[in-house]
């Protein structure tokens, strides 16, 4: 697992800041507001990257 429950992520095509939820299936189980509500879906890993640690201390 390269990602911790709790981290930030974003999709590497761009996209919302997420927050990972979860792992079932060998998905990453990821969670984010898009401003109406919360959605929440699955990705391979190799999909998301970590956010650095100065995004996540800013935020």
């Amino acid at each position: 697992m390269a990602f911790s429950v709790s981290e930030e992520v974003q999709h590497k095509e761009g996209g919302s800041v997420m927050v990972v939820t979860g792992y079932a299936s060998g998905m990453v189980e990821c969670r984010w507001y898009d401003g109406h509500s919360v959605k929440c879906e699955a990705f391979r890993e190799d999909e998301l990257r970590a956010l650095s640690a100065e995004h996540q201390f800013a935020s």
